[in-house]
C-alpha cells in the first residue's frame, strides 16, 4: 500500500527538520525520511549558532527530532531508491515502503571527498578542519597548516591568519607558478610561509596531530613541519540524485551542481523544493535552518491557497 502525506521531507538534518517543524506546527501531515548520515557527524561541536554555540551535532539533531515529534511529524530512517513525479510525488524506500506526497522537500545535503593524504580522514573534524568559522576559536594561536587543494586555498590560508599568526601553506600538488603575484604578496603580508612539495602523511602522537611530513625528493626532503592544526578543503559532492531524477533544472558551480531555485527554495519542478546544502554549498547549520523554515512556511501557504482555489473553482 502507498501511504499518503501532504509533505515528504527527504533528509533529516538541520534544513529538513526545520522545514518539518514548521509544517508540523501548521498541522500538515508530514514525513521525514532520513538516511542517518549527517555531514557534520565527525565534529564534536558546532559553532556560531546563537543559543546553540558549542552544542554537539548529535545533540542538536536529537533535540530537533524530539521537537517535530511533538507536532505529529513522522520520521523514518530509510533511503529513497526511486522517485517519480505525476500529480504529486511517489517515493519508494529501500525498506520496501512506498509513499506519496503533494509536495516534496529535498534536504539531502552534500558529502565531503577528502584529499588522499594518509592520516587525514581519520583526523577530519578533530584537528583536521575545513572551516575557521566553525573551529578557528577553539584552535586559536596554535601552529596551523593549510593543505592546498587548488590555487583557491590561498584564500583559506589568508583567512586562517585571523585565528593564528603561525600559518604555513603546504602547496602539496599545486604548482607555485599557479599562484598570482597578488597571492604571493598577500601571503607575505599576512606572514604565511609557503611550503612547496607534496605532503606524504600526517604525523600523529598520542592521538593528536603533531606534524605534516613532506614526501622525500622534494625541496623539503621528507622534512616534518610541526603543526597542531591542518585546514584542508574537501571536494563537495552534492547529494542531488533525486533532484536530477525528478527533472529539476541544475546549474554548475565550482562546488558542484545545484538546483535552480527561487528565494523560497522552489525548484523548476512544481511542488519540488530544495533546502540546506542540497540547494547550495555555503549553508552552515544556522543558514540551513533558515532555508528549511522558509520552505516549510511557503509550502504551507501554497497548499492552503491551492485548496481554497479548488474549492471556489479557480
Amino acid at each position: 500500500m502507498t501511504e499518503n502525506y501532504e509533505v515528504v521531507v527527504v533528509g533529516g538534518g538541520a534544513a529538513g527538520l526545520s522545514a518539518a517543524l514548521v509544517l508540523g506546527r501548521s498541522r500538515r501531515r508530514t514525513l521525514v525520511i532520513d538516511a542517518g548520515e549527517p555531514r557534520n557527524a565527525p565534529s564534536a561541536h558546532m559553532q556560531g549558532y546563537l543559543s546553540r554555540d558549542g552544542m554537539s551535532p548529535a545533540e542538536f539533531l536529537a533535540a530537533g527530532r524530539a521537537e517535530i515529534a511533538r507536532y505529529g511529524v513522522e520520521l523514518v530512517q530509510d533511503r529513497v531508491v526511486d522517485a517519480r513525479k505525476d500529480t504529486g510525488f511517489t517515493l519508494v524506500l529501500a525498506g520496501g515502503r512506498a509513499v506519496r506526497a503533494r509536495r516534496l522537500v529535498i534536504a539531502t545535503g552534500l558529502r565531503d571527498e577528502l584529499p588522499d593524504v594518509p592520516g587525514l580522514a581519520e583526523r577530519f573534524g578533530r584537528d583536521v578542519l575545513h572551516c575557521p568559522y566553525c573551529h578557528g576559536w577553539e584552535m586559536r594561536d596554535l601552529p596551523t597548516g593549510v593543505l592546498a587543494t587548488s590555487p583557491l586555498s590561498v584564500h583559506q590560508a589568508l583567512m586562517v591568519t585571523q585565528w593564528s599568526k603561525d600559518v604555513r601553506l603546504f602547496l602539496h600538488r599545486v604548482d607555485e607558478a599557479e599562484l598570482t603575484d597578488q597571492d604571493l604578496r598577500r601571503l607575505a603580508a599576512a606572514g604565511v610561509a609557503v611550503v612547496p612539495g607534496e605532503v606524504a602523511e600526517l604525523v600523529v602522537t598520542d592521538d593528536r596531530l603533531t606534524g605534516v611530513r613532506l614526501a622525500g625528493g622534494t625541496s623539503g626532503g621528507g622534512a616534518v613541519h610541526d603543526r597542531a592544526v591542518l585546514y584542508a578543503a574537501p571536494r563537495a559532492v552534492p547529494n542531488n540524485e533525486l533532484l536530477v531524477k525528478l527533472g529539476a533544472d541544475m546549474h554548475d558551480t565550482p562546488f558542484g551542481s545545484y538546483p535552480v531555485i527561487d528565494e523560497r527554495g522552489l525548484t523548476s519542478v512544481p511542488g519540488l523544493w530544495a533546502a540546506g546544502n542540497a540547494s547550495g554549498f555555503s549553508e552552515q547549520v544556522v543558514n540551513a535552518v533558515s532555508r528549511g523554515y522558509r520552505a516549510g512556511a511557503a509550502i504551507n501557504a501554497e497548499l492552503l491557497m491551492t485548496d481554497l482555489d479548488a474549492a471556489v473553482g479557480v
